[in-house]
């Protein structure tokens, strides 16, 4: 299926303020679709007057759907729909007198012009469809349903919905279905879904909610021994178009207003509510286990720090000079393993910017060389994950010292550790210009420790690939190559 950009590119001469307009209009249009029990198709005009494109598609969640197939990406020749060209030639609401039968149910068909902002042009119309095939005798909530998707409806043929000063509506914000009061100009409820209704149950109501005045009577449940949230009152009251939370007892309930503004005057505001206890003490109970997780990665930090500097005394009483350099060797191993711990304890999930390890660990590198020798990263190796960045580190460790030690000796010389990577796979190349392989060099039979660390670790615990081999132009060339997936 294209996508809403290609279609607009391709088809249309919608500019980029137009664009803006619909991408808002289409975040929240779920909202009318709910309201009127009705599919939503939204046409644009086509370039050079040659029809329409249908550019965007909503399914109600309160109604049987019209449409079982994806319509987007449909063209109609002018006149072949009359509606859509009369709502965007007079700019009203079109609506259609009998139920069209062609599709084998009673489907009721309406038109509104979109339009951009109050002094805008039009830009599209929507075509409203609803399946008739269930009607039955109206209750109230379908009435207050109706009648507020009928006022909805002309804030969009009047440009005054979207709301352009309101932040973009979030998956979790409240549905039509959650709960939904509506409010008369001076912010009483004239009616209460019974979802709405028990949501202030919960918060403690136990008076009548209808003809209530919604801001004081929820900050008196919720702010009774605290300065009132002025926020909350805009909000609870239908005057501004946002969203806000409450809570009392450990009940949190979400809020979100639709200010309803018809014909140049505010008639009132529909309040969408949801329930959110549950979600919020989930959100917490996940902060609690990121916060302990983090202390335990700056732990294990410390810890590993403490055995390192053991190890680094230990070293230091030692007269076997092969057992001081064991030791030298275990501690910087311990020490690349803390650094990764202590990117952990800092970082919110447990996926880590690797290079600000991988730079530590070239910097602990030169530090610790007899030699002169300058590393240098090229490239980047991206976010991995921590089961994956601690033993990376340790390999980095190991061939970084393996070329200092064996490479240069006491010669000054220079390490790249270039770095490339893609969607699925992670190669790191750790070349030097010292003096190269021994000429009966072997990976499968070296003796050297650390070369069966990296062997053991990539070959291993990562699934890798490893080979050695001489650099062209002198040197030594070391590559991995493992596979990464950050998703």
């Amino acid at each position: 299926m294209p996508t809403l950009s290609d279609l607009v590119s391709r088809q249309t001469t919608l500019d980029a303020a137009g664009i803006e307009w619909m991408r808002s209009l289409v975040s929240d249009w779920q909202l009318l679709a709910d309201l009127s029990f009705a599919d939503l198709i939204l046409w644009i005009p086509r370039r050079e007057g040659s029809g329409w494109v249908a550019v965007a598609q909503m399914r109600p969640t309160t109604g049987p759907t019209v449409y079982h197939d994806d319509v987007v990406g449909m063209v109609v020749a002018p006149g072949e729909r009359p509606l859509i060209d009369t709502a965007w030639n007079e700019h009203r609401i079109c609506r259609e007198g009998d139920p069209d039968w062609s599709s084998g149910v009673p489907v009721r068909e309406e038109t509104i012009p979109v339009r951009r902002g109050l002094d805008g042009e039009f830009i599209g119309v929507i075509q409203r469809s609803t399946n008739l095939s269930s009607a039955r005798t109206p209750s109230r909530l379908e009435l207050t349903y109706l009648q507020s998707a009928s006022d909805m409806a002309q804030m969009v043929a009047e440009g005054r919905f979207p709301f352009p000063e309101e932040e973009p509506t979030l998956v979790r914000s409240p549905r039509v279905g959650d709960g939904l009061l509506r409010l008369d100009r001076a912010g009483r409820v004239t009616y209460a879904s019974p979802n709405a209704l028990s949501a202030y149950r919960r918060l403690g109501l136990q008076a009548d909610l209808v003809g209530a005045e919604l801001g004081r009577t929820t900050a008196d449940l919720c702010y009774r021994d605290e300065p009132i949230n002025e926020d909350l009152m805009h909000v609870a009251s239908g005057r501004a178009p946002r969203e806000t939370e409450v809570e009392r007892g450990g009940i949190v309930v979400l809020l979100r207003a639709i200010p309803l503004v018809v014909g140049g005057g505010r008639i009132g505001a529909l309040v969408l509510i949801r329930d959110v206890t549950e979600l919020r003490r989930r959100e917490r109970e996940l902060l609690t286990k990121d916060a302990t997780i983090r202390e335990i990665h700056h732990r294990v930090k410390n810890n590993l720090q403490t055995v390192a500097a053991l190890l680094r005394l230990q070293a230091r009483r030692l007269g076997n000079p092969e057992g001081r350099e064991a030791l030298e060797e275990a501690v910087r191993r311990v020490g690349s393993i803390a650094i990764v711990h202590e990117i952990l304890a800092q970082m919110p999930e447990e996926m880590v910017e690797f290079d600000d390890i991988a730079d530590r660990v070239v910097a602990m590198t030169a530090e610790v060389s007899v030699a002169h020798v300058t590393p240098k990263r090229i490239g980047s190796f991206g976010v991995l994950p921590a089961a994956v960045a601690t033993p990376i580190a340790m390999v980095l460790t190991e061939l970084l010292q393996n070329a200092v030690e064996h490479g240069f000796s006491h010669a000054s010389g220079s390490i790249q550790v270039v770095v490339s990577r893609d969607a699925d796979h992670l190669e790191v190349v750790v070349a030097d210009d010292g003096k190269g392989l021994p000429t009966d060099f072997d990976l499968e039979s070296t003796t050297s420790l650390g070369l069966q660390i990296v062997r053991t670790l990539v070959v291993g615990e990562l699934s890798g690939r490893l080979s050695i081999a001489p650099r062209e132009g002198g040197g030594t060339e070391v590559t991995i190559s493992i596979p990464v997936q950050t998703g």
